[in-house]
């Protein structure tokens, strides 16, 4: 069965040959060469152009190798995400980083378990540092959500011509908004005697 190799650099002056090599001194020579030029390791797997294609090509069984983990994935999670699939058509995916170690064996499927925990403590972090930044954000008075389509002003003056019986499609035409943004406005008539910046209008 065919070896496939993948390396990646973050700039176009970079070159992916080292990694070649490293993998041809290693022991496997790769039938089919995919690289990734000027592609940040910020860029989860499946928007990395060449290993999309890596990914169409590869048949079933067949081997992969790369020689670091980062070539997985953006992280953890990414990395995770990647073997998963792979494993799943039973394709041997060798991280030389790890020793040689194919991540569909049992010595690999135990790396991927200490893996998953680290992925897990990376979804929490994240959790947390955004849970920290949108209160953060409400603390220092910023708006949070997509911006309003209509003024507070607007707003009233809409809600006063719904109730003198102007059509929602009439004013959906005359502030450029759309029907469903005229209803959401609609259904605040209930706190018309309250500040229309309410949250809910």
């Amino acid at each position: 069965m065919a070896i496939f190799g993948y390396g990646r650099v973050s700039t176009i002056l970079q070159t992916t040959e080292n990694q070649r090599l490293e993998l041809e001194r290693s022991g496997f020579t790769p039938d089919y060469w995919f690289q990734d030029t000027g592609i940040s390791g910020k860029t989860v797997a499946s928007e990395r152009t060449q290993f999309k294609l890596l990914l169409e090509k590869i048949r079933d069984g067949e081997t992969l190798v790369v020689s670091k983990l980062d070539r997985l994935g953006r992280d953890a999670i990414d990395v995770l995400s990647t073997v998963r699939l792979l494993e799943e058509r039973q394709i041997q995916v060798i991280v030389l980083q790890l020793g040689k170690t194919d991540l569909t064996s049992p010595t690999g499927k135990l790396l991927l378990t200490m893996l998953s925990a680290v992925a897990a403590m990376e979804r929490d972090l994240l959790i947390e540092r955004t849970q920290a930044g949108l209160e953060r954000a409400k603390s220092e008075g910023k708006q949070l959500g997509r911006p309003r389509k209509t003024s507070n002003e607007q707003r009233q003056a809409i809600l006063k011509k719904l109730k003198d019986g102007v059509s929602i499609s009439a004013l959906s035409r005359e502030y450029g908004v759309s029907r469903a943004n005229i209803i959401s406005i609609k259904n605040c008539m209930k706190h018309v005697l309250v500040p229309p910046a309410s949250p809910q209008c």
